[in-house]
């Protein structure tokens, strides 16, 4: 039996794909490429070049291949963006699930595993933020996921399926082994953006919001590696088909960092001294975001390995290095972190 990852050839599907395949999997992917990359999947998967909410691909692929589960990462992921264009981000987050699910239930499989996000919170009445927490998003990009979260939770109440809901804190890194990483230009990701500006390829990083009621004015945040994330995803399948119930599930590591000090851990791994500018606050920014992580520790058969600042900066620092030598030199950018 097979499972289907939609959104594979993307940053953190393509680390899942490959410890999916690290522990003997039959896999298989679905990524229409608009921001993943091929290159990046181990070569003896096949991949489906379309869309995720494409019902006649997703249910030839599911009957050709024997698909009993699926991992859901294909969607729109950028805050900022979201407040711009809501109606795309319900479109490629919301309606695109909708097609999935309905794909999924006609073919019979039975586990469904979620890519969700701690911005379904909002800005958290306690910290660290557990599962039960009230779930206020602030940007279009959190609500439409939890509009996702409720759909999901009512098609295995009407049907024979299964379902983990993982809600991502901030994931950062690249794969110890070299194998994949964060390689979209023009990311937001905070850590990918510093390691830029470390190697060259921005002129500074921009920091947006420095009057938070945080102990140094900039907004904190849980950082889980991309790697650990993966192997979270692989823990959840192992209890779906250990025939665990329906769950919701934090991500992250239960400490946070704020973000003048994850800048200055990639200054101490790159050792450069990048330049840093203030700016105002971003609509949609949450200001302190730190995961409970019991349940996770507690539900799965899962131990992070890499749950250190430093190490994740530097596995991040070391897949940008290469990145930036197999494009060459690049002019110098300005853009917004």
């Amino acid at each position: 039996m097979t499972v289907l990852v939609t959104g594979g050839a993307g940053y953190i599907g393509s680390h899942t794909v490959h410890a999916l395949v690290d522990a003997g999997e039959s896999v298989v992917v679905i990524d229409n490429l608009s921001t993943g990359f091929s290159s990046l999947l181990p070569r003896p998967v096949p991949l489906f070049i379309g869309d995720a909410g494409d019902e006649n691909l997703v249910e030839g692929v599911i009957a050709q291949h024997r698909v009993e589960s699926i991992i859901h990462f294909a969607g729109s992921v950028v805050v900022p963006d979201s407040m711009r264009d809501p109606l795309g981000y319900y479109r490629n987050n919301t309606m695109t699930t909708r097609s999935l699910l309905n794909s999924a239930v006609k073919g019979g499989v039975s586990r469904f595993i979620f890519s969700s996000t701690a911005a379904v919170y909002g800005n958290p009445d306690q910290v660290p933020v557990p599962e039960h927490a009230p779930t206020r998003p602030m940007s279009p990009y959190g609500s439409s996921k939890l509009m996702t979260e409720i759909m999901l939770h009512d098609v295995v109440s009407a049907h024979d399926m299964k379902y983990v809901v993982l809600r991502y804190f901030n994931v950062a890194g690249a794969d110890p082994n070299g194998r994949c990483g964060l390689s979209t230009v023009g990311a937001t990701h905070l850590l990918k953006i510093a390691v830029e500006a470390a190697t060259g390829q921005r002129a500074k990083v921009d920091v947006y919001g420095t009057d938070y009621p945080t102990p140094d004015g900039s907004c904190i945040r849980d950082f889980i590696h991309v790697s650990d994330l993966a192997e979270a995803h692989r823990a959840a399948l192992s209890y779906l088909r250990g025939g665990g119930s329906s769950i919701t599930l934090n991500c992250g590591y239960g400490r946070g960092y704020s973000v003048l000090e994850t800048i200055e851990a990639v200054r101490r791994v790159s050792m450069r001294n990048f330049a840093v500018q203030y700016a105002p606050r971003r609509p949609g920014d949450i200001v302190t975001m730190v995961a409970d992580t019991s349940r996770i520790r507690s539900m799965l058969e899962w131990t992070p390995q890499y749950d250190n600042l430093e190490t994740i900066a530097g596995h991040a620092l070391t897949w940008e290095k290469r990145l930036f030598s197999e494009r060459g030199s690049l002019p110098q950018r300005a853009e917004s972190a």
